[in-house]
């Protein structure tokens, strides 16, 4: 199961930089001068420097925009993606782009990197391997980042404003196109209404199922559960009658990151962060009751006490009967029915009642962390290569991943999308999704992976929910308050 925990890693399940209690990687602490809430903004060219004849007319807030390269200027960028750190289809798509890259821009040489590090998922390194480089002054140009990792990106390791680099309209514009990214998408890499990161990978929650195990239970396959109840229900009727396990949520364990639990605690009508993100909320009423419906799944039976790997496995392998999971699995649980002998359906998010689910992404998004212009331009000019309809469609074809100008569905990706059975799910939850809400400050991934911690011994631990979450939250809370 190496290509699951690929996947897992490469969509932001299980990504980067964990800091569970007992170990892992922590980013280093900045100075107490520094200032965490102050967007780095893209520094002035030097007199004469990078792209060679008058500068160009300055950006809002006084920061040059990064200037057009000449047609024989040549530039050469470095670019990190853990995307180059995964064997098979990852590697050689992404190589293929690069090549068809400088064929179209010869005076761009681009050297692909992967992430620092020893990680078995190498997007598990990824800020760690930023952070150390730009400690000595080489941070890649180019750094594809998970969305749970912005904030840091940006207060803390100096990912550049692309309005102030390119234009504010000139970033909008790349989200158009003939086959425009989905509406929904476009300010998943913004701050404070600044975008800093182009959208790259995401999927959203899919609940996938055996619907051969359904029919065995005396469920119908084609009226898969919509509710947390309803899929409790199915659950124990699965176990029951075919003694295979019934559903597992991919959402409650520090490995598996908190994009997943976001969704859930806001189909609840909770969040885990306040709107301004500075108040933790994941120990109020919604979230608890969230929170507690899972661990009452746990207790009843109806949810085994599996590591997110193992669900994983035994999923693909018809010994379960439903996985929450984000959407890039769909290849892997697909060649688990095939060689297996079952049958793979997929249903949109459950929720809590007749309130409507409330969809969130994983994923990454691409940005910009060198402080020379010329290549900064040269960066700009990769990420919008990367992110056209062309790379979209290679992406999708070979690796899976939802492409976000959605329209080539109907285009370039009409068989590809018809031979995925979720697809029109993961468009639906697409258009009305909600952004995976980093947590700021230096101490986010502390703060993160406590709540996820908390949030693990509730659901497979069988810890008191109100009392575990609310411990959990206050230490959150005093990190997130600190200096």
């Amino acid at each position: 199961m190496l290509v699951a925990s690929a996947l897992l890693a490469g969509c932001g399940v299980g990504g980067s930089g964990s800091s569970a209690p007992g170990g892992g990687f922590r980013p280093a602490r900045r100075p107490a001068s520094s200032s965490t809430s102050a967007r780095p903004r893209a520094r002035a060219p030097p007199p004469g420097g990078g792209g060679g004849g008058a500068p160009p007319p300055p950006a809002a807030g006084g920061v040059e925009r990064a200037p057009e390269l000449a047609p024989d200027q040549q530039v050469s960028i470095t670019f990190e993606s853990y995307n180059f750190g995964q064997a098979g289809p990852w590697t050689d798509t992404f190589e293929e782009l690069l090549a068809a890259f400088h064929t179209e821009h010869p005076n761009i040489t681009v050297t692909a990197q992967k992430p620092q590090g020893t990680s078995s998922n190498p997007a598990a390194d990824t800020v760690s391997s930023l952070q150390t480089q730009a400690a000595t002054g080489n941070a890649p140009d180019v750094a594809q980042v998970g969305f749970s990792d912005m904030g840091f990106l940006v207060d803390s390791l100096g990912a550049k404003s692309l309005d102030d680099l390119v234009g504010a309209d000139t970033v909008q514009e790349n989200f158009g196109g003939t086959h425009p990214f989905a509406p929904a998408t476009t300010t998943l890499g913004q701050l404070d209404g600044v975008t800093y990161g182009v959208p790259f990978v995401l999927s959203t929650p899919v609940l996938y199922y055996n619907a051969s195990l359904f029919t065995a239970a005396g469920l119908d396959p084609a009226t898969p559960p919509a509710t947390w109840a309803e899929v409790a229900d199915a659950a124990t009727r699965i176990v029951a009658a075919t003694g295979k396990e019934g559903a597992y949520a991919d959402c409650v364990t520090t490995q598996a990151k908190d994009w997943c639990l976001q969704s859930i605690v806001r189909s609840n009508g909770g969040r885990v962060i306040s709107e301004d993100r500075s108040t933790l909320q994941y120990a109020e009423p919604p979230a608890v009751e969230a929170i507690s419906t899972l661990a009452d799944m746990v207790s009843s039976g109806a949810t085994p006490k599996f590591t997110q790997q193992q669900a994983v496995e035994a999923f693909a392998r018809g010994e379960l009967g439903m996985i929450l999971e984000s959407s890039s699995l769909e290849g892997t649980f697909g060649k688990g029915a095939a060689g297996g002998g079952w049958e793979l359906r997929g249903a949109a998010t459950p929720s809590f009642g007749d309130a409507p689910a409330v969809p969130t992404n994983s994923g990454a998004a691409l940005y910009v962390l060198s402080d020379d212009p010329a290549r900064q331009r040269a960066a700009w000019e990769l990420i919008t290569f990367l992110t056209s309809d062309e790379a979209f469609t290679q992406i999708a074809k070979n690796i899976g991943y939802l492409p976000l100008r959605t329209g080539l569905m109907d285009s370039t990706l009409a068989d590809w999308a018809a031979t995925n059975p979720t697809t029109a799910i993961n468009i639906d939850q697409l258009n009305r999704m909600e952004p995976w809400v980093s947590f700021p400050g230096e101490d986010y991934l502390q703060i993160r992976d406590g709540m996820m911690d908390a949030v693990e011994q509730v659901v497979l631990q069988g810890a008191d929910p109100q009392a575990t979450l609310t411990a959990a939250q206050e230490r959150g809370q005093a990190l997130l308050e600190s200096p």
